[in-house]
């Protein structure tokens, strides 16, 4: 249990006394304060004196039932989230709520698991909120890498703002090479737990049973080549952050394990018994819709929602054209500093093309193009000469985008890869070398190509 969770009050409504009681006992063991109330008129008196983080309240009571106690609380504590319990039969009239404002609701006999997940969200979500109206009322500066004013940069700057100084766990969407790594860097470095660790674990990367170990740990002689103790990234953050970058390439037999200390805030290390507390906050990363990935049966609903209290989107490159210039100076300056160059200008038409390009890589790609000309320059200027080939050739190749409007980007990205493809005679390592994305990347792009196809 975090040290969190003990300053979170939490008002249970119930005019059932046994139910009241054996809720207010859970809580209790979750490491909630807990208040109680037992009928709707009391919870409303409740709220007008006192600071809750959440309620939890039921819906048929005999004086003023949860419907009318939660329009007044509403009024009373608009950011305040009430989660309803109900029975089947009045189902209806919990969506009714929800519709309303209510946060959540859940039906009985209650599900623990899913009572707690609830739980978990009302909080996080509440402190999101109220983080919001005290930064409204006086903003802070924030301490951030990332690069960009463009409308989509200050709306995710904002969400930055809003969610790092809170303890929600947060899900960061988006392309392959778009940032999600610098907002979860921002994430950390604008929270309470700045100063503790900000650990790193590429979740793609590392094959099952090597990703558990980097994960959780290992005792001596656990498996082969394990010849001493070793600590895993949980534990080294603990205090801190843990950024699981690319979550949605875990197998269902990880993401089973991740739950667990995710729901227990603890872990044994692999070959160990010893149970190990850690107080860790959560930040993951996907460049897949996760949400049909549970679809598909390949990514457990459980670990998403607990996953997905608060979601990020980073934008990609192509909806974001006005930070290209910025983002190309600032690459140019860093790059012609490492390699000693001197760089004194960037021609107009070398420009022009960087601004017109697609980025199918998004920044990532932008940077690996700059890093290349800039060390490839001839003179004091970075000219279109010494940038790659599909983005010199976009002048020949991918007028189309503006000759034969309408052409989606989609497309445009489609038509380069491939043609870029064909003129590696189908060598894709090659191909991803010259479009300045990884193998992987140009790959996935290919796979979706197919399924839009099929």
């Amino acid at each position: 249990m975090t040290g969190r969770k003990k300053q979170v009050t939490v008002l249970v409504v119930d005019d059932d006394q046994v139910h009241r009681y054996m809720l207010c006992s859970m809580l209790g063991e979750w490491g909630y304060r807990v208040v109680e109330a037992d009928d709707g008129i009391t919870a409303v008196t409740a709220v007008e004196n006192h600071s809750y983080d959440a309620v939890l309240m039921d819906i048929r009571m005999a004086r003023m039932d949860g419907r009318e106690a939660f329009t007044r609380i509403q009024a009373i504590a608009p950011a305040l989230p009430v989660i309803l319990m109900t029975a089947y039969s009045t189902v209806e009239s919990a969506v009714e709520t929800i519709q309303q404002g209510a946060h959540d609701y859940l039906t009985k006999p209650l599900d623990f698991d899913r009572l707690r997940l609830a739980l978990e969200r009302a909080v996080d979500h509440h402190q999101v909120v109220s983080k919001k109206h005290q930064l409204e009322k006086g903003k802070t500066e924030l301490e951030t890498r990332i690069i960009g004013s463009s409308p989509p940069m200050a709306e995710l700057l904002e969400m930055i703002s809003y969610v790092a100084p809170t303890e929600a766990t947060v899900l960061i969407h988006g392309e392959s090479g778009t940032g999600k790594e610098l907002v979860a860097e921002a994430l950390h470095v604008n929270s309470e737990r700045k100063n503790n660790p900000f650990v790193k674990v590429n979740c793609a990367a590392l094959a099952e049973g090597l990703l558990e170990s980097e994960l959780f740990g290992h005792e001596k002689g656990a498996f082969t080549g394990a010849e001493k103790r070793r600590e895993g990234k949980f534990v080294q953050a603990d205090g801190g952050t843990l950024f699981l970058d690319e979550i949605g390439e875990t197998s269902q037999a990880m993401q089973v394990k991740l739950l667990r200390v995710l729901q227990e805030q603890e872990l044994q290390r692999v070959g160990g018994d010893e149970t190990i507390g850690v107080d860790v906050r959560i930040i993951a990363a996907t460049n897949r819709d996760l949400e049909e990935e549970v679809q598909k049966n390949n990514f457990r609903d459980d670990l998403y929602y607990r996953l997905n209290v608060v979601m990020i989107v980073v934008p990609p490159l192509r909806q974001r054209g006005e930070d290209i210039r910025q983002l190309v100076e600032h690459f140019a300056g860093k790059f012609a500093k490492k390699n000693r160059r001197n760089l004194e200008k960037i021609t107009p038409e070398c420009m022009d093309l960087l601004i017109r390009y697609p980025w199918p890589g998004n920044v990532r790609e932008l940077e690996n193009a700059i890093e290349r000309g800039v060390i490839l320059m001839r003179g004091t200027s970075l000219t279109e000469r010494s940038l790659p080939l599909p983005i010199q050739n976009q002048t020949e190749n991918n007028h189309i985008v503006d000759e034969q409007m309408p052409v989606s980007l989609f497309e445009a990205e489609k038509k380069l890869i491939i043609k870029t493809i064909e003129e590696t005679s189908g060598n894709k390592s090659e191909a991803a070398r010259r479009l300045g994305i990884t193998r992987k990347t140009l790959l996935n792009k290919l796979n979706k190509y197919d399924e839009n196809n099929g």
